[in-house]
């Protein structure tokens, strides 16, 4: 029995919509086979039975050319810019998509939590998530598609949800926050990041800046000062190690862990990093502006899991490898290469190259060497702009066998290595090669 686009099925709450409301809630026109749908998905591969395909854009081919394809594999449901069997057809499947977004996200009763930033997000959203045991997409799911497919498939009886807003094109936060539509955000940092669609930091900030436009929003001290700084002006609650309204004190990052204090209670996140204790920081903030047992909140942090490539410790060999290359950009380096620094014994750091930091790439990157340097350390480096960094102090390679083989030549049990660099160059693989 449909009530509102959702039904009762197998004795279980599951969100079920139907044809009528999906060509209702993007403006679309329906044609005739489809039938309500449970799950929607944008790569025809992932389609299955129950299933609304979206038939978006791609870099090489539309995914209407797919859309076949996906019926044939049981899906209930297209959304396309052509007409055909069981499809609702659109002018624009990016707009339509953005729309049944924010049609699912008004099914769900529950509070929002949205974050965002130049870095950090996900750890973020993972602490907030985890520790205040709200759902949450899993990864960097972070775009439009797996938001809307995140609200169409979340039990309307969950207490909140956490969800990562994710941007890499002008514009592209006030879509998402109007999908999400939070009651509360939180803004992590801001830093130089996809500088070939903002130009520089002042176009970052003007597109991150629209988390603010949340009901309740919390930003990070870092993000706080740059804010002010491009003449951004708010009574914002802060969270950080230092003067903010949630204030996390006696701050230690230690080789496996860090641990500070918050509201005189010891907090323990099993990472280490600023990034981790931050994230942790920030949802202990967020349970107390939501009401929130803050104790709970803390014996859940203590138990947090990251995904790859964030702080992830492994040891192989004697040797301590701290993998946080799933991504990278001038502030996540730095704030990395600051805790390395802090650690002791000897270490060595690999720092590949930051990608999509357009025109201003070549000082970005002889700026994090300069802060190397600063810190007393020697990396080695990769990429276009190795050389350059390598002259500040410390050495360059090519390719990340060369890499292999430097750090096979000079490493010992005992010694800490630091990996980092944007995802695409695939540094874990001097890990998947170690005892190849």
């Amino acid at each position: 029995m449909l009530r509102g686009g959702e039904a009762v099925v197998q004795d279980a709450q599951v969100r079920e919509v139907t044809p009528e409301w999906v060509a209702e809630a993007t403006g679309g026109r329906l044609y005739p086979g489809g039938r309500p749908v449970v799950d929607l998905h944008w790569d025809s591969r992932a389609v299955g039975p129950g299933f609304l395909f979206v038939a978006l854009p791609g870099s090489r081919t539309h995914g209407r050319a797919y859309a076949k394809e996906a019926l044939a594999k049981g899906a209930h449901l297209v959304l396309s810019d052509r007409p055909g069997e069981a499809t609702v057809e659109v002018a624009d499947t990016g707009l339509a998509l953005l729309r049944l977004g924010r049609a699912l996200r008004k099914l769900f009763p529950g509070k929002v939590v949205a974050v965002g930033g130049s870095t950090g997000k996900t750890t973020t959203k993972e602490a907030l998530a985890q520790g205040l045991g709200f759902p949450a997409p899993s990864g960097n799911l972070n775009t439009a598609p797996p938001l809307a497919r995140f609200f169409l498939t979340l039990p309307k009886e969950a207490p909140g949800a956490v969800v990562e807003l994710g941007v890499d094109r002008v514009g592209e936060m006030e879509g998402l926050m109007a999908l999400s539509r939070p009651e509360l955000s939180v803004l992590t940092a801001l830093g130089e990041e996809h500088l070939l669609a903002f130009g520089d930091l002042r176009g970052v900030v003007r597109e991150e800046a629209r988390l603010l436009e949340a009901p309740l929003a919390l930003v990070s001290l870092q993000a706080r000062g740059v804010l002010e700084g491009f003449g951004y002006r708010g009574s914002w609650p802060t969270y950080g190690f230092g003067e903010a309204s949630f204030r996390g004190e006696a701050l230690e990052l230690l080789p496996q862990e860090s641990r500070f204090r918050y509201r005189g209670r010891r907090i323990r996140v099993p990472y280490p990093g600023l990034g981790p204790a931050l994230g942790a920081l920030a949802a202990l903030a967020v349970a107390e502006l939501l009401g929130e047992e803050v104790e709970a909140v803390a014996e859940r942090l203590s138990r947090l899991v990251l995904p790859p490539g964030r702080m992830e410790r492994r040891e192989m060999g004697g040797v301590v490898f701290l993998h946080d290359a799933y991504n990278a950009n001038p502030l996540s380096v730095k704030a990395g290469l600051a805790w390395l620094a802090a650690q002791p014994g000897r270490k060595w750091a690999v720092l590949g190259e930051m990608k999509e930091l357009g025109g201003l790439a070549e000082k970005l990157h002889l700026e994090v060497a300069e802060e190397a340097a600063r810190l007393g350390l020697k990396p080695l480096y990769l990429g276009t702009h190795a050389r350059a960094q390598a002259a500040l102090g410390g050495e360059a390679v090519e390719t990340l066998e060369e890499a292999l083989l430097w750090l096979k030549a000079r490493v010992a049990p005992g010694d800490l290595v630091y990996l980092k660099a944007s995802r695409v160059l695939g540094l874990e693989r001097i890990l998947e090669l170690w005892d190849a």
